[in-house]
């Protein structure tokens, strides 16, 4: 399978080094200074909001499916998604792409729905990420606080960001009661599971139209066999 890379930062740089255990073949590389869109069966961006929006209307012409893990456009998705829909255009967007994540967000969702009856207990969420992390708080966290917001916890969620050495990113979600207090957490120790989720989620996307999120990947037997196949 064919791959177009844009924005070559760390995310860009580790998915060119990944892809060929996944049986893709990066022919195009795209960032400042670096132009080289080349016809590809599918894009992944992590580049940056804004370069997003002036990438998206390259992969509405180009009809290519794209899988996006750049955040901080949510303001913008509306329009994303009706440029995409008129294209017929296939698009896997999430904030975050590892099957970790995606996981901790499912029993993140659960614990909110247990605790939506307990009005004696508050609830935040804490992020933390390396320096450079342009936005705070992170997509992840934002989607985490969603999803437990649409389990039925309708009572505030704090949220705190943390952008500090090299961190590639925790997010803790707690229940905090005069009693009690309930953490779970998610650790990343690098971002290798988020550059592979990218490329399951670009091999997922061939064929498909339509706006989806890596809970829909995640959900087809094969984006789980392949993650095996390669013992991820």
């Amino acid at each position: 399978m064919k791959i177009l890379i844009v924005g070559y930062g760390k995310m860009g740089r580790l998915i060119d080094q990944l892809a060929p255990e996944a049986g893709c073949d990066v022919v195009g590389r795209v960032d400042d200074g670096r132009d080289e869109w080349a016809p590809a069966d599918a894009a992944i961006d992590f580049s940056t909001a804004d370069a997003l929006l002036a990438n998206f209307q390259r992969y509405v012409e180009l009809r290519v499916p794209v899988v996006i893990g750049t955040t901080g456009w949510n303001a913008h998705v509306d329009r994303l998604r009706a440029e995409a829909a008129a294209a017929k255009l296939g698009v896997v967007a999430a904030a975050n792409f590892s099957i970790g994540v995606n996981v901790f967000q499912l029993v993140a969702a659960e614990a909110a729905r247990l605790m939506s009856g307990q009005s004696q207990y508050g609830a935040w969420i804490h992020e933390a990420h390396h320096a450079t992390k342009r936005d705070a708080p992170s997509g992840t966290a934002l989607l985490l606080r969603d999803a437990m917001a649409q389990a039925g916890f309708n009572r505030p969620i704090d949220m705190s960001s943390t952008r500090a050495g090299t961190i590639p990113g925790t997010h803790t979600i707690g229940f905090d009661s005069s009693s009690d207090t309930i953490e779970l957490t998610h650790a990343a120790r690098d971002r290798r599971g988020f550059a592979t989720g990218a490329l399951v989620a670009a091999r997922w996307i061939q064929g498909k139209v339509g706006w989806y999120s890596m809970q829909d990947v995640l959900k087809s037997n094969a984006g789980f066999k392949m993650q095996n196949a390669d013992n991820l």
